[in-house]
């Protein structure tokens, strides 16, 4: 899951931004199930002509001061979960790697019109300077959760950002959440790196966001009905969790439902046809 595409803005805008190497390379054959997730491949007029291979690598960067990092990329795997822990594992310990961090975004029932805010978590309670939204709650594991779970489990440091995506925007790009996400790594890290593109990207679609609630009653009441139980959040003095407020909310099929509807009458067609 990475709602808003928060991993991946932040993974291009290091990429696009620095210059790197590939240092190791998984052997996807071995870890992705290509039926589930068909790889891109181009066909010209009468010819096979490419192959958008997947690439499970970690690449060796340096940022803005020079400090090295590296920069794991590449789709999660699907099958021996337990041997890619491993792997990586021993990766970071080969290269004395002292902290790995993760990133990725989540919906959550919060209006883009508030500072976007994130859920940090740690193997180790030093590591999190924040509390967190969310009490005990059980979810669909993933590598990357159960790469953090093994790295605490062998003694290493490791920790995780969860950007808070709003729900009616999962699916779209969301620069503002990658923003917030690579402000954190940094804070987390110590690295510097340079974040004006995905400033000005997160400005232009505020701009197109705001421009789309403007034009619709519907979509303005959700979004300040949003802004209610936010702002009554952020002033409890007592909170456990955002959704947690006893007030009558639309679902996030609702929601999107009805940006669905608004963005379709938008170039002219019939939302309730297929």
């Amino acid at each position: 899951m990475d709602a808003g595409s928060v991993g991946q803005l932040v993974r291009e805008h290091i990429l696009d931004t620095f210059e790197h190497r590939v240092i190791a390379r998984f052997d996807v054959d071995e870890l992705i199930d290509y039926r589930a997730r068909r790889p891109v491949m181009t066909y010209d007029e009468d010819h096979w002509a490419d192959y958008d291979a997947p690439e499970l690598v970690v690449h060796l960067v340096h940022d803005e001061a020079g400090s090295p990092f590296l920069l794991f990329t590449g789709p999660e795997p699907d099958r021996l979960w337990e041997g890619f822990t491993t792997a990586v594992r021993s990766l970071i310990e080969r290269l004395d790697v002292g902290l790995t961090v993760g990133l990725h975004g989540v919906p959550m029932g919060v209006p883009h019109t508030r500072p976007v805010g994130l859920t940090a978590h740690s193997t180790r309670p030093e590591l999190v300077t924040k509390s967190s939204w969310f009490g005990t709650v059980k979810v669909p594991g993933s590598a990357a959760a159960l790469l953090e779970l093994r790295l605490g489990e062998a003694g290493h440091d490791a920790l995780g950002f969860a950007v808070h995506v709003p729900h009616y925007l999962a699916q779209s790009d969301y620069p503002a959440a990658a923003v917030a996400g690579l402000e954190a790594i940094m804070t987390a890290t110590g690295l510097v790196i340079p974040s004006d593109p995905l400033r000005e990207a997160a400005a232009r679609a505020d701009a197109e966001i705001a421009e789309q609630v403007a034009g619709s009653d519907e979509v303005e009441k959700v979004v300040q009905a949003l802004e209610r139980q936010y702002d009554a959040f952020a002033g409890a003095a007592d909170r456990e969790s955002l959704l947690a407020q006893q007030q009558e909310m639309p679902t996030a099929d609702e929601l999107g439902a009805e940006f669905e509807r608004f963005l379709a009458e938008q170039d002219g067609s019939d939302p309730q046809q297929p």
